[in-house]
């Protein structure tokens, strides 16, 4: 079954990333609507961090209450990223204080700036892996692939040597029939993946994805908006040190950027929570593989420096800008 991928104007660019039942394009593509509503660029930064986590958490609670497997439920997924829609949650976001999380779905109608906290949940996973090529002719790939946890299910194929995954995790553990992500035969869970193409022109200008389970939305998120907003070189933009909230009472924040920004949003309401080790955790925030395209047909690969030991990025006949 192929479904199109999903599509958001933001600042003047196309961003397109994953259909569902990934929750992937629709919760980076409402998160960025949410944020275009502001310009981030004339805040300071702490006040425009304050914002990209407010929209992180809006955005997560509308991708727990609405997305799931097309196949099974109706994902609302024009209005989910409808400009009516992000201006409904945008109200929300007060310009100093942290929202109270886990906070409310939006109404799909568009109405109001209702006030509430429900539920929120995490489905972090493991033993996810990204990558982004191009070629010559200027065909873009950007490809998240995953078997959630180490070892997948335990199960190789008979002789065809590779691992079946175990994403029966994925679905939401505790059964709830309003859940969109509950347990159903033949359904496909939701996962978190979103490999994302951003386009100038119908030209390629980023391709940006990234393992990390749940965090992959918000590493994915923070990397666009840090090259785009922030106006970061792509090297700095996947470097810089990131924090990501899904819509809980925390923010997984890494040391760096608690140690940078910790107490201005600690005043603000929030409440940081350091990740894993930077070098070796499974838990700590992405891990970035991204492409920059510019004239001439000339191309950089990045990947992070330090992350999970550092990733590899590699052009065919390299030159310096």
């Amino acid at each position: 079954m192929r479904h199109a991928p999903t599509k958001v104007r933001y600042r003047g660019l196309d961003v397109y990333s994953i259909a569902p039942s990934s929750s992937g394009g629709s919760t980076v593509g409402e998160a960025l609507k949410i944020l275009g509503t502001t310009r981030l660029s004339a805040l300071p930064r702490t006040s425009a961090l304050h914002r990209y986590l407010d929209a992180s958490a809006l955005a997560f609670a509308d991708r727990n209450a609405y997305v799931g497997d097309p196949a099974y439920v109706d994902v609302p997924l024009g209005t989910l990223l409808s400009a009516k829609f992000a201006q409904s949650r945008a109200c929300r976001i007060d310009p100093v204080k942290a929202l109270p999380t886990p906070t409310l779905p939006g109404k799909l109608d568009g109405s109001g700036c209702a006030a509430g906290q429900a539920a929120g949940r995490d489905d972090r996973g493991t033993s996810t892996s990204h990558l982004v090529t191009a070629d010559r002719w200027g065909n873009v790939v950007s490809y998240t692939l995953t078997i959630e946890q180490t070892g997948g299910a335990g199960i190789v194929v008979p002789g065809r040597g590779f691992l079946l995954n175990n994403e029966l995790t994925d679905f939401t553990a505790v059964y709830d029939p309003a859940d969109p992500n509950r347990i159903e035969g033949g359904k496909r869970p939701r996962s978190s993946i979103s490999p994302t193409i951003v386009l100038r022109h119908r030209r390629p200008v980023l391709a940006v994805g990234s393992p990390g389970g749940s965090t992959i939305i918000t590493t994915v998120l923070q990397t666009l908006v840090n090259r785009i907003d922030f106006r970061m070189s792509l090297p700095q933009a996947v470097a810089e040190p990131r924090a990501s909230l899904r819509n809980t009472p925390t923010v997984t924040a890494e040391q760096a950027f608690i140690d940078r920004y910790g107490r201005a949003l600690t005043a603000a309401g929030y409440t940081l929570v350091p990740s894993g080790d930077a070098l070796t955790s499974a838990a700590q925030i992405g891990a970035v593989a991204a492409l920059e395209f510019f004239p001439h047909g000339r191309v950089q690969a990045v990947a992070e420096p330090v992350r999970r030991g550092g990733g590899d990025a590699r052009v065919v006949k390299p030159r310096r800008r």
